[in-house]
């Protein structure tokens, strides 16, 4: 209950879900708590510095994108294209991790990626986001769509998660209650809430990058 819309829970609405709805989000809850079956113990330490990093996550509770990615990988449930200069994502994921370690070693002669302070991880990201990262690993992929590919896997996750939901003021499942209001966007459901400020956040984003 934090942000722009703190006073926003999406499962005050719980009760308009019918049963499939509400399993399934009740599963997606309960994820945060399972084994990692993908990702090895070798590899997990930076998995989670690299999704803490990226969705700015450095506190409890966080939403489970490692967890939730590792289950996507492991079932195989991709995204049914693959770029023709890339491998396959789940390699793809592998070939990141260990050129992020690899990149700590050479650069800041730490254990790996996860032994890296914010600043350093930060800069390391943001080098593997603009594509400039070289050497081992780096040299057998595209960086920057590889960058992108991880991405997409997060940030899918991320956004399925209720707690985002909240973050952002999402109103959640609307089946089958569905939608009243279908004229501006400015105009809210009477299960939205309206944000703590209205302020803009794309210049505050912009400043912070």
């Amino acid at each position: 209950m934090i942000g722009r819309y703190p006073d926003y829970d999406v499962f005050d609405a719980a009760g308009t879900w019918d049963a499939a709805t509400a399993t399934v989000i009740d599963q997606r809850m309960a994820k945060g708590s399972r084994p990692l079956a993908f990702f090895t113990a070798g590899e997990e330490a930076t998995v989670r510095a690299f999704c803490d990093v990226v969705t700015a996550q450095d506190g409890e509770p966080r939403v489970p994108v490692v967890e939730l990615v590792d289950e996507k990988l492991s079932a195989g449930r991709l995204d049914g294209y693959q770029y023709d200069d890339m491998p396959d994502d789940r390699e793809t994921w592998r070939i990141v991790l260990r050129g992020l370690d690899e990149t700590a070693r050479e650069r800041y002669a730490a254990e790996d990626f996860a032994a890296l302070d914010g600043e350093a991880r930060e800069a390391v990201i943001g080098q593997l986001a603009g594509g400039s990262l070289h050497g081992e690993s780096w040299d057998v992929l595209n960086v920057k769509r590889a960058f992108s590919v991880c991405m997409r896997a997060v940030l899918a996750e991320f956004y399925s998660h209720p707690w985002a939901w909240n973050e952002i003021g999402f109103g959640g499942p609307a089946y089958p209650r569905g939608y009243m209001r279908l004229g501006p966007l400015a105009v809210r459901e009477p299960y939205e809430k309206r944000g703590a400020n209205n302020e803009d956040p794309v210049p505050f984003a912009r400043e912070e990058r």
